[in-house]
């Protein structure tokens, strides 16, 4: 039963890339940063092999690493979480997504109006807690609806639960993915659902993410095609919208992603377990809180060993990142980074995979792992596999 485990912890970024300053990137380290914060802890990361990847000298190593591992450099032109998923999916992004940074054309917005009957507030780059908090009672006495970007391509749309209901919210987004095409592609179309009463409004669980279509075919396409299942756990189903995926499991937390990865290895299956842990980015990184990011990764980390030991022995394990997002720059946004990779299982010989020219090799590993063929990237357990092939 040949089984990948593929887990994305969301934002964690280890060191600026080559190229970060062209994309307004210079001091950026997130797990650096994260690792002065009196709560950090990665012990179980640290033996699969993270101490030991390149650039990450300031982590003490703990002995001899049970695990493969590498530096990750992204090749598409961008830094937010749909390209980085791509590429690590296979598809390398040459051409960035259209970013806003001052707003939206008003003739959009005058359709988007149009078709959800409401006005729209805002219309800026702006921190998604304090757009809320400058615009949310505006929303609740007209209905308008808070519309908002970033330094990254999305068009994410706020509205307070009780004035438009959830799914309401949905299918306005739904509908603005429709609008926002061809030259107005942003990445991502973002439902950002908040409740409470100014000035205590808060964000709530029910966020939802409205991507384009990866434009050509990813290693999900290639394994579901293969017959394997391709199980979709946190927005991994949203950044690929649907494509390739054969199961989805939506979550609210990294705890609940991490409740759903050990009851996938305790479940019978053949094929892929995708699973993205948005808490990272989402509550810590963008928000700049340093502890909060070391304390959610402290407990990835103590949850790690009951994983592993669940794990079979054709078992697979992928942890790596999409992107940075560095809680203790100058920004709140995504930083360009590089990302770690670590490999683990039975099979896995322990060794340095060294710095990586794309996130594409991860698309290869795990196409290898389970016998599917896929063109991209560079199969980094190759020998691996014929040693097994051969055993």
């Amino acid at each position: 039963m040949r089984r990948v485990f593929w887990i994305v912890l969301d934002s964690l970024g280890i060191g600026a890339a080559p190229d970060a300053t062209a994309f307004g990137d210079s001091d950026c380290h997130t797990l650096r940063r994260i690792s002065a914060s009196p709560h950090f802890c990665v012990d179980t990361l640290r033996t699969l092999g993270l101490a030991h990847i390149d650039g990450q000298d300031f982590l003490a190593p703990s002995g001899n690493p049970v695990g493969a591992y590498a530096r990750l450099t992204e090749r598409s032109a961008g830094k937010d979480t749909t390209i980085g998923h791509w590429e690590l999916a296979g598809v390398v992004s040459a051409t960035p997504f259209p970013t806003y940074p001052e707003g939206f054309p008003a003739d959009l917005l005058a359709v988007f109006s149009q078709i959800t009957g409401r006005g729209v507030l805002c219309n800026r780059p702006y921190s998604g807690t304090q757009v809320i908090a400058d615009y949310g009672q505006q929303h609740v006495r007209t209905g308008d609806l808070i519309v908002y970007t970033s330094a990254d391509s999305v068009f994410q749309v706020a509205a307070h639960e009780k004035i438009v209901p959830v799914d309401t919210l949905y299918a306005y987004c739904e509908a603005a993915r429709q609008l926002l095409q061809g030259e107005h592609g942003v990445g991502r179309v973002i439902a950002r659902p908040f409740t409470g009463k100014w000035p205590h409004f808060q964000r709530t669980a029910n966020r939802r993410d409205f991507s384009l279509a990866p434009p050509a075919p990813t290693v999900l396409d290639a394994i579901s095609r293969a017959g394997l299942d391709v199980r979709a756990v946190g927005k991994i189903h949203d950044i690929f919208a649907g494509r390739g995926i054969t199961h989805t499991q939506r979550t609210h937390s990294n705890e609940e992603g991490m409740a759903a990865a050990l009851t996938a290895v305790q479940t019978p299956f053949e094929g892929l377990c995708f699973v993205n842990l948005v808490d990272f980015d989402m509550l810590y990184g963008h928000r700049q809180d340093v502890d909060g990011y070391a304390v959610a990764l402290a407990a990835f980390d103590a949850w790690l060993p009951c994983f592993l030991a669940a794990m079979q022995p054709e078992d697979l394990l992928v942890i790596t990142a999409d992107h940075g997002c560095d809680p203790g720059d100058a920004s709140t946004d995504h930083t360009r980074e590089y990302v770690p990779l670590l490999l683990y299982g039975a099979g896995v010989p322990p060794m340095n995979l060294g710095t990586r020219p794309t996130f594409a090799d991860v698309a290869a590993t795990v196409a290898g792992w389970l016998d599917v063929a896929y063109a991209g990237g560079k199969n980094l357990l190759a020998d691996c596999r014929k040693g097994r092939d051969n055993a």
